[in-house]
């Protein structure tokens, strides 16, 4: 399992720990105070987080997702792009051997003067090993190590944005749903109130302005819902691009109020960021960026290599084979370069600066998201229970004033705008129902994803 190296230093209020003491200054983040907030004391999650909602079709819809989405190819493409990398940083570590065969024409001259012709060949393997005496190899390796890890949490992070999307985009397609029956429905409400206005003007029980008010009112409710369905088909389109699809309708399962309310723990520590896979790569390209600083200082020292060559010339002039080798050693050292050897050094320091900034910004931004998250969770709840009520004090409010209306005891104004309240309230808590679950899969994304309460005892201890 790969664990963060630099993580709980950080989480701890160190400074990050770098190999030289010219490390940036101010790369220290500490988490907030109060960080553990009790929510639904007692709940557990599990680890699969998207099928704590509850729904097999979501559930279905993000593991379709993240075997065919093209985000997620890609990003496992860079990682195959990183492997090869190391690999080749690794083969730089051991000796290359070759082989050549050289062929040589020429004329000799015999003990009586009389020229010949002679064809030869010399077949023969060279071999040259670099001792990498200060480490410049064995650095680039580890930096290309570091770089591949980076590049597999790059595509971590990728997957879990995928699936995120994929759950949210879920729930803003049901809440669509719902917006578009809530607006089939109050068509259907406008349209007997449009009847029963015009057959009390037609029977004199009522003025032509009343009439007219209905009239206006259906029509206004009749353009909600070619809007609600223009707008399920783009949400569709869009799961269908994140589940590698062509356009096209997308399945259903439970409806938006009966997708389950996962239960929080009763606190989330800091710890646990850890799990999130952007942290982990700006952590790994941190190490990168300091293997490559130390690989570019290993490249001002000497460098000893040894090269050797054996084989044999086979000359039609010769009676018998001869043998041949060669060994030596070089040492390379840098005398003058023009300054190109310190610039370079002091590019790769940059580089690594820039990284454990980074590094910190991303960990500050993962602080941020988690308590826009837990907020999110809560005071969205907040909102549904309030908006819940007041849709139940709306729909009581529309009976008294259509049992009034009908009874001749108040105008139709009254009951228009009993209607217009209902249909307000229930479209404001279809979005806040929508806010509060896209909250919910805000904060799984924000910690990484599915956690358990084996999980939280381990972390907070």
């Amino acid at each position: 399992m790969r664990r963060a190296l630099l993580l709980p230093a950080m989480l701890a209020g160190c400074t990050l720990p770098g190999p030289r003491a010219e490390a940036p200054p101010g790369a220290a983040v500490t988490p907030p105070a109060g960080w553990r907030t009790p929510l639904n004391p007692g709940g557990t999650i599990r680890a699969g987080w998207w099928e704590a909602f509850g729904d097999p079709v979501l559930a279905s819809l993000v593991t379709r997702a993240l075997a065919a989405n093209v985000d997620i190819q890609i990003a496992a493409a860079r990682v195959e792009e990183a492997r090869a990398a190391e690999a080749l940083s690794r083969a730089n570590l051991l000796p290359q051997i070759g082989g050549t065969v050289a062929e040589t024409q020429g004329q000799t001259l015999s003990p009586f003067g009389t020229p010949s012709r002679a064809i030869g060949a010399q077949p023969g393997i060279t071999a040259s090993y670099d001792l990498d005496l200060f480490g410049r190899l064995r650095l680039a390796r580890a930096a290309a190590r570091a770089q591949l890890l980076a590049s597999e949490g790059a595509r971590d992070t990728v997957r879990l944005a995928t699936a995120a999307a994929v759950a949210s985009g879920y729930v803003t397609l049901r809440a669509l749903d719902q917006r578009l029956a809530i607006a089939r429905a109050t068509l259907a409400a406008r349209a007997e109130a449009q009847r029963i206005a015009r057959r009390r003007y037609e029977t004199g029980y009522s003025s032509r302005l009343e009439y007219r008010q209905a009239q206006a009112e259906y029509a206004a409710t009749a353009q909600l819902v070619p809007a609600a369905a223009l707008a399920i088909s783009r949400q569709e389109n869009a799961l269908s691009l994140l589940l590698g699809d062509n356009p096209g309708p997308v399945a259903r399962g439970l409806p938006l109020d009966a997708i389950r309310l996962p239960p929080i723990p009763d606190g989330l520590p800091a710890d646990l960021l850890r799990r999130r896979p952007d942290l982990f790569q700006a952590e790994q390209t941190l190490v990168a960026a300091d293997r490559s600083l130390d690989s570019q200082r290993a490249a001002m020292l000497p460098n000893l290599a040894l090269t050797g060559s054996a084989g044999l010339v086979l000359s039609t002039a010769l009676a018998n084979p001869v043998g041949v080798f060669t060994l030596g050693a070089s040492i390379l050292a840098p005398l003058f370069d023009g300054g190109r050897l310190a610039a370079q050094e002091d590019a790769a320091a940059a580089r690594r600066d820039q990284a454990a900034f980074g590094y910190r910004r991303a960990a500050l931004q993962a602080f941020r998201e988690v308590d826009d998250a837990l907020d999110g969770v809560r005071r969205t709840g907040e909102q549904a229970d309030d908006l819940a009520r007041q849709t139940a004090a709306a729909q009581g409010a529309l009976q008294n004033a259509s049992n009034r209306y009908r009874a001749g005891y108040s105008a139709y104004i009254e009951q228009l705008d009993a209607q217009r309240s209902l249909l307000t309230a229930e479209l404001s808590l279809v979005q806040a129902r929508s806010d509060r679950l896209a909250s919910y899969v805000a904060l799984y994304q924000a910690m990484g994803g599915g956690w358990s309460a084996t999980d939280v005892r381990g972390a907070g201890q």
